[in-house]
This record gives structure tokens, sequence and C-alpha cells, in this order.
């Protein structure tokens, strides 16, 4: 049996997605299951043994309309029997358009579109993300009874990579016995962006009282700002914001070093609890937690301005409602949550 599972997006709607491919390959362990992702992301899929190829959509497949076409058209010659459409634009649609022999050609479903599928899945309510796209598998049960589903996402990595890291963070200074605590200071998206003094009090908060390293980890578009971030901290010695990661499958293996990440909500936040990396995380007014966040788990909680509560908080500007969220309100959470770590 050959499936393909058809994801664009970004890093957190990936990894997210990525349970679809693990519950196929629970299901259907001898099953080809392949992936289809931007290139850019790609490489944090690569040798997982959930997924059988990663295939990458290039920048420039994605903006040249005959590109992406011969792109989708070389990916169906593989005749998968089941293909699963979990962006259902008209653009992913195409891959189960070229795909018309599959049996299960399975999108989400959306009013005058879709016509190319064998199953419409409507948008479920109540539910966290993962859950949602696990519900896109239900029309294969009937067939087959005992389809897994698992809401799991993980991540596994060579000992070579984690020697390499490991290596990269003792050139850059830290020190294995103290709490490392990656923080998240800054987002892809301006608006998921903590005010920024508020972030800096709590970055203060934890090494005074931890006496922790605090890693600021940033992509090269974001070095200026996570340099900034450190001199307006004295450049504090338990900070480190020298440490370049080579590409977002490098941060994963970091992580896999740290006791407890800490910050604003996004992909890196999602690659954390794929390495089961204890965490913390701060959402903006326009995110819902319970979309994000895996139902009654411990180890990932957040906060959301709407928990802070408000009597006119609808009436608050959206500066007003971060501001609801304060430095020691999110250290007295985290205080509770370092109970967790074993200690070193």
């Amino acid at each position: 049996m050959k499936i393909l599972v058809v994801r664009f997006k970004q890093i957190g709607d990936a990894i997210l997605s990525s349970v679809i491919c693990k519950s196929l390959k629970k299901t259907f362990p001898d099953a080809q299951i392949d992936y289809v992702l931007y290139d850019h992301i790609a490489p944090l899929f690569e040798n997982q043994d959930y997924i059988d190829n990663v295939i990458k959509i290039t920048n420039e497949e994605r903006k040249n309309p005959f590109k992406y076409l011969k792109k989708v058209w070389q990916v169906t010659r593989e005749n998968y029997d089941i293909v699963i459409d979990i962006m259902s634009t008209p653009k992913s649609e195409l891959f189960t358009l070229l795909s018309p022999k599959a049996k299960y050609r399975i999108g989400r479903w959306k009013k005058h579109r879709g016509y190319t599928y064998t199953h419409k899945i409507p948008e479920p309510i109540g539910m966290d993300k993962c859950d949602k796209f696990l519900k896109m598998l239900e029309p294969l049960r009937e067939e087959y009874p005992n389809l897994v589903l698992d809401k799991n996402y993980s991540f596994d990595f060579s000992e070579e990579e984690k020697q390499e890291v490991k290596e990269l963070m003792l050139k850059n200074n830290v020190d294995f016995n103290k709490l490392i605590i990656p923080v998240a200071i800054n987002s892809r998206r301006p608006e998921k962006v903590y005010p920024i003094d508020y972030m800096k009090e709590i970055v203060k908060g934890l090494i005074d009282k931890y006496n922790c390293q605090v890693i600021l980890y940033y992509s090269p578009d974001e070095e200026e700002f996570a340099k900034n971030f450190h001199k307006d901290l004295n450049f504090d010695s338990r900070i480190i914001s020298s440490i370049k990661t080579k590409s977002i499958r490098q941060l994963g293996v970091l992580f896999t070093f740290c006791d407890m990440f800490v910050g604003n909500e996004g992909g890196p936040r999602h690659l954390a609890q794929a390495v089961d990396l204890l965490s913390f995380a701060i959402f903006s007014p326009r995110s819902n937690k319970k979309d994000w966040l895996t139902f009654n788990n411990i180890r990932h909680e957040a906060i959301e301005p709407r928990d802070v509560g408000a009597e006119n908080f609808d009436k608050l500007s959206y500066e007003e409602k971060y501001r609801l969220i304060k430095p020691e309100m999110v250290l007295n959470i985290i205080d509770e949550k370092i109970k967790l770590i074993e200690k070193k």
C-alpha cells in the first residue's frame, strides 16, 4: 500500500499534522508513507520511522504554476492508494485530481470545493488540532476497523547529530550541570511576540532565581533582535545568544539537551513537545491554546490573556490584552512546572 499525505504551511502545522503519518504507519506498518512539505521544513521529518519519503516543494515550484504542476504530476505517478489532502486548497487538491485511481482521496469539506475527493471531512468542533487532523482518517475505519490513532507527535535524532550539537553547546559555554532553558523571545509573526519588556523580566527572573542558563535561539534574520535583547540585560553570562543552529532540525536536537522551554507560542514550541521537553508557552490575544495544545498534558501547558480575565476584556486594545499576562504570573507558574524536572 502507498499513502500520500499533503501538508504545506509552516513548522507548527507540519509537526501537528505528522500525527496522521504516525497513525497510518502504526495501522499499516508495511505501507509506504510519503509526506509533502515545504523544502525549508522537510529536513526535520527525514529519517523518522513513521515516514518513508519526505517530498519537498521548493520555493521556486511554489511560485511557478508550471513547475508546481510538473512536480505534482511527478509525485502522483507513484499511483498512491490513499491520498490525504490536509491543506484542502485549490493548489493542494491537484494531488487528488491527478490521483484518480486512489481508492481514498480525503480532504476537508469546503463549500464549492473538493470535487476530486472521495470523502470530505467537516471541520470538527471542540477539539485540539491533533484530534482534528486525525478525524481525516475516519473514512478508513469502515474497511480497517483496527485503525490506530496516535496523537503524540515525536522526533528521533541520530547519535551523530546529538554529538555534533552537544559539542556546539560546549563550545558556546553551556554548563550541562545547570538548568538549561531555551526561551522563545521572538516569533515569525510579529503579532505573536509577547511585550519585550515583560519578556526581559521573565528571563531576568529565571536566571536570578534558578541560576540557570537561558539560551536565546534565533533564525538568521532574528539574530540582531536576540543580540539586542541580550545587550539590554547587560550581556549577562548566564544568557547565551551565540549558538547558531543550522536548521530547525538542529534546533530540535538542541532541545533534547535542555530542561524546559519557555516563551512565545509557535513552531519551536511544538518542536519542544515533540522531543518531550517540558514547555510553558505564552499565547497571543488572537490565538487559542485549546486549538494548539494537547489537552490534559501537564508537561506542556500555556497561558493566554483570557485566562487572566478582565471585566472589559473585549474593549481592551491588543497590547492591553497581552499585558494582562504579568511576568510575575508567568514566573509563578514556571516555578511549579520546574518541580517536574529531575534534579541534575
